[in-house]
């Protein structure tokens, strides 16, 4: 079946290329923060944020929810330093009205599109110089929700019947497909929810990841390309993108922020 995806054997990001603005190219950094045990490291990436982001940070009333927080916030500011010569402290974000961040400060050339997503333990960054629509998701696989009723409350019709003919032991996977496909769609758009999840739907079961949208959307879905990538044994990401019809040249690189691997400040 389609979803299996991708692995993460994809091709490592290639800076060179990305900055050429060659179609179809968006990289995905991802970081496995849990993983990590540095206080002195965590430290450093804490030391990135500015006093409203800091603010946020103490916001939060749960260490898991502010480690994340941490790792979101230095993971996107030392990929953005791979692609230009600003140190990650010095990047301004803005976002749009339904969430969507973009680049503030500083003006950069070529523009950098990026988009962030995180789930427990992982924190991902998608990055474009070609496409401004870019939108990722990621989500556990390993967590069990009530996937038919979530299904028929958010789904199209088309994607609920076929992840009501599935064996019951293939769902799980079909739901979480489908779910951070439609993040990563609606994230691209920069939409947020206000975009009704039942109006586009995906289809799985043929060579290419397709998109069938309503007849409600003016959207023209040969413009748009998307990926799955499982990360085992608990992951999976959803990467979408606006390319014009592009083939998408997925690029894949983990990372640890400040951990010897970029710019440090």
């Amino acid at each position: 079946m389609r979803e299996e995806g991708i692995s993460i054997e994809n091709p490592s990001v290639c800076i060179a290329e990305t900055l050429s603005g060659k179609r179809g190219i968006v990289d995905l950094w991802y970081y496995f923060h849990e993983l990590i045990d540095d206080a002195a490291l965590f430290a450093a990436q804490e030391a990135l944020m500015t006093p409203d982001e800091y603010a946020r940070w103490r916001s939060f009333h749960f260490e898991p929810d502010r480690r994340a927080f941490v790792a979101t916030r230095a993971l996107v500011r030392t990929v953005l330093s791979r692609y230009a010569a600003v140190a990650p402290r010095e990047w301004r974000f803005v976002t749009g009205k339904h969430g969507k961040p973009r680049v503030a400060h500083l003006d950069v050339t070529p523009s950098i599109y990026f988009n962030l997503a995180n789930t427990v333990g992982l924190v991902v960054c998608a990055v474009s110089i070609a496409h401004e629509a870019i939108g990722v998701d990621v989500e556990r696989i390993d967590r069990k929700p009530e996937i038919l009723d979530l299904a028929d409350r958010y789904f199209s019709h088309y994607e609920a019947l076929t992840l009501r003919a599935l064996p019951s032991s293939e769902r799980l996977r079909r739901f979480v497909a489908i779910w951070t496909l439609k993040e990563s769609y609606i994230k691209a758009c920069g939409l947020g929810l206000t975009q009704p999840l039942d109006q586009f739907s995906f289809l799985l079961d043929q060579e290419e990841i397709g998109v069938a949208f309503d007849e409600k959307m003016p959207d023209d879905a040969t413009r748009w390309r998307f990926a799955l990538l499982n990360f085992p044994p608990h992951y999976m990401i959803a990467v979408g993108a606006d390319t014009g019809g592009a083939t998408l040249s997925l690029r894949t690189s983990h990372i640890v922020p400040l951990h010897g691997n970029g710019p440090q400040g």
